[in-house]
């Protein structure tokens, strides 16, 4: 409109910007100073105009082709860059002062084809910033223009109307209107669409009410909230009431949750024909309210192909930031075993099986003379050996190496035909309150962490635990002897239970190293410590978390261990550090579970953000996001081949995952409370899980994973089909008595241990 306009050349010229002035005067067909003929035309009009307008709009394409300029034009501060992206064709890009230029480039641009910028013409969609009531000068820093993106000239809001729609937009007293308008077009739609167009609900709900509180206009938000939380999905019941605690401006400034839903994306996938659908509704409606939400705070996925149904959808969706973007989950991933390294030692006459790190065999061999050679042949999904530096065998691990062969061999091969025993560890009378339990890989400890704060050590063999003599006895064993190792123990300090105190908080994580050496523990206190099992005392206290430290997890090789904690980051550790090497940060909540991938290369995350990342140890770069449970993650499993991912959580499903294609592969339902604990049998025929509800499941893991679809079409656009067959996996179901399961361990020979602490409620 012609006052607008007026107040834009004001501006232009005062900040000496004669170059723009001219070309905004001669696009508008104002000469000179005579304002008089200067209403703009109908056509001229749609320039400015709300989201929408077509390449074919002759006014909006003769604004863009004729706006050429050369160089950046400076705006009051704010760097204006002029990027012409095809002959005629220009984009402009006003970067607020002090942004670094993120917002403007991040939040103007949808996705084309396949989520990635399209080459050829490239004009990127004109964002209108939330903070709308700003005077009319300070309109062209807020990402009037956003470059730097990926979107078609024909997706190309027109201009102007961000001008008019900012005079009226955010009255509050109508997000209402616009959001049950929208509802109203969603719910009316054809349904193949629907489902897809419904998953707008949430995100544009939380923005809606966000911003009416953040704009102080509490009385509407309170209504807003109250008229339409009800239609929300079941899974996000937790979120919403969290969101309906933050009824001021100041509430939300202590919120962290809510501070990361307000700048990090919300992921929808959606495909090509619901998208235009929406575009299409909200251009005629002129429905700018919900076009900027859509276009500052959400990253819509687009794909080509048919559109997804409501149960492939809900598969995926359910986590704090929506679906993961299917180009996150394109990396590379080295999923194979690393080789084993040979040494020679004599065997006995029984077959032997060559096996991998963790104790899992690969076939049965005829005997060998050098254990460990089970494939001169290197895993061609295996990373390089040397890939990150892995601590060098000890002649203790090549004896136990042997020792856990031999076991090997007298292992029972478990099937549907053949479910293995269970032994349960059942803790009584544990008021210190049971919070976290391991067992050593050969079975012969067991760990407690305690709400009371000490770590308990027990033995489960006839063998009691002893402490290393005192230096001087030392000093008078012959260093020679065969039985030396025996010798250093002291008799007097044998028993079966030994207390380890220095934690000042309860403790939530706890771990062994493979050598049996030593162990983990990590606390409320923030700190992970390690334990020495020679001498029963704490060798180093790691502090690098600010707040309570929820897991914690050696690597199968030894040396390097991971934590994760309440302030949302991973971080991977050396024993001889006292600082992390790396810092895995990007969960938007407590990473509440990890675990080291079986090649040591990768460390897996589980976070109440309700998603799982994978991270490459050897960069820090996260390689995979799995979205799909409704509630945090507290369990996670590699399969003993490394190619497969299981997780647990409080909604109860154990999901599968398949790692070198970042797909979901598998639902295991069946378990009514928190999944605490999963577990692979030592060959991966079998996968056991643990739970709240006071149940051991064991399922058949071989079935879960046979005949997996997983083409290039599944993997380019997520449509997952996952069979309904958990009652077909579902091999046993063993009650306790009233005891949660928390732990869960395969000895060498796929006995199945569990344990937990009975609870008399």
């Amino acid at each position: 409109d012609r006052q607008t306009l007026v107040a834009v050349l004001q501006f232009l010229r005062r900040s000496n910007l004669r170059e723009s002035e001219e070309i905004l005067r001669r696009e508008a067909r104002l000469l000179g100073d005579d304002l008089g003929a200067a209403a703009l035309s109908p056509a001229g009009a749609g320039v400015l105009g709300a989201p929408g307008g077509d390449a074919d709009s002759a006014g909006g394409e003769a604004l863009l082709s004729r706006v050429s300029a050369a160089g950046a034009i400076a705006i009051g501060g704010s760097a204006a860059t002029v990027t012409s992206s095809s002959p005629g064709v220009a984009a402009v890009a006003a970067v607020p002062p002090g942004k670094g230029g993120t917002r403007a480039g991040a939040a103007g641009w949808v996705p084309g084809a396949g989520g990635s910028p399209p080459s050829g013409p490239v004009v990127s969609h004109c964002i209108f910033a939330s903070s709308f009531r700003l005077p009319y000068k300070l309109l062209l820093y807020a990402n009037a223009f956003a470059v730097g993106g990926g979107v078609v000239v024909e997706d190309q809001p027109d201009v102007s109307a961000v001008l008019s729609a900012y005079n009226q937009q955010g009255d509050p007293t109508l997000y209402e209107e616009y959001y049950s308008g929208l509802k109203h077009f969603i719910e009316c739609s054809l349904d193949c669409h629907r489902a897809e167009l419904s998953q707008l609900f949430y995100p544009l709900f939380v923005h809606m009410y966000l911003e009416l509180v953040y704009n102080q206009h509490e009385s509407e938000a309170k209504s807003f909230f109250e008229r339409f939380h009800g239609d929300q999905e079941c899974y996000y019941q937790d979120d919403l009431r969290v969101l309906s605690s933050l009824t001021k401006k100041e509430h939300m400034k202590g919120n962290e949750t809510m501070l990361d839903f307000r700048t990090s994306k919300f992921v929808l996938r959606i495909s090509r024909d619901s998208y235009q659908l929406l575009k299409r509704h909200l251009q005629e409606k002129q429905n700018n309210q919900i076009w900027n939400i859509v276009q500052e705070h959400l990253y819509i996925d687009i794909f080509d192909g048919m559109p997804r149904s409501k149960q492939q959808i809900d598969a995926m969706v359910g986590s704090l930031a929506g679906e993961a973007k299917r180009e996150a989950n394109k990396a590379k991933v080295f999923f194979g075993l690393l080789k084993e390294p040979e040494f020679d030692v004599p065997l006995d006459d029984e077959d032997e099986e060559g096996e991998n790190e963790e104790g899992k065999p690969k076939k049965k061999k005829p005997k060998k003379d050098s254990v460990g050679s089970k494939s001169k042949k290197q895993d061609p999904n295996a990373p390089p050996q040397n890939r990150i530096p892995l601590p060098e065998l000890k002649d203790s691990d090549k004896l136990d190496k042997v020792m856990n062969m031999k076991e090997a061999a007298r292992r029972v091969r478990l099937g549907p035909e053949c479910l293995p025993s269970i032994c349960f560890y059942t803790f009584l009378n544990a008021y210190q309150g049971l919070t976290a339990v391991d067992i050593t890989d050969d079975s012969s400890m067991i760990v407690g962490g305690f709400a009371d704060s000490t770590v308990r050590v027990w033995s489960v063999t006839p063998k009691k635990l002893r402490s290393v003599k005192t230096a001087a006895d030392l000093s008078l064993i012959d260093k020679e002897s065969d039985d030396v190792l025996e010798r250093i123990m002291d008799e007097k300090t044998a028993s079966e239970l030994k207390i380890l105190y220095g934690h000042s908080g309860p403790v939530y994580g706890t771990s062994f190293s493979p050598d049996r050496n030593y162990l983990l523990s990590c606390s409320e206190d923030g700190t992970v410590r390690l334990w020495s099992l020679q001498t029963f005392t704490c060798l180093v206290g790691y502090k690098g978390h600010n707040y309570p430290v929820w897991d914690t997890q050696f690597s199968p090789y030894g040396y390097y261990f991971v934590s994760g904690g309440h302030d949302r980051v991973a971080r991977l550790w050396a024993t001889d550090h006292y600082q992390p090497l790396r810092i895995f940060a990007g969960h938007l909540a407590d990473v509440t579970c990890t675990r080291f991938h079986p090649n040591s290369n990768y460390i897996a995350t589980g976070s109440a953000d309700r998603t799982i990342r994978l991270w490459d140890v050897l960069n820090g770069n996260c390689v995979r996001i799995f979205t799909g449970h409704k509630g945090p993650i507290h369990s996670l499993a590699f399969s003993p081949n490394g190619r497969f991912l299981a997780t647990g959580a409080t909604d109860g499903r154990v999901l599968l995952w398949d790692i070198g294609h970042g797909l979901m592969v598998g639902e295991l339902k069946g378990h009514t409370d928190t999944v605490y604990a999963l577990r692979f049998s030592r060959d991966g025929e079998i996968l056991a899980s643990g739970s709240m509800d006071n149940t051991v499941r064991l399922w058949d893991a071989v079935k879960a994973f046979e005949d997996l679809e997983t083409d290039d079409f599944t993997t380019a656009t997520g449509h997952i089909n996952l069979p309904e067959n958990s009652q077909d996996l579902l091999l046993g179901t063993y009650m306790t008595k009233s005891t949660p399961v928390v732990h869960l361990h395969f000895t060498r020979r796929n006995l199945l241990l569990a344990a937990g602490a009975y609870s008399s409620q």
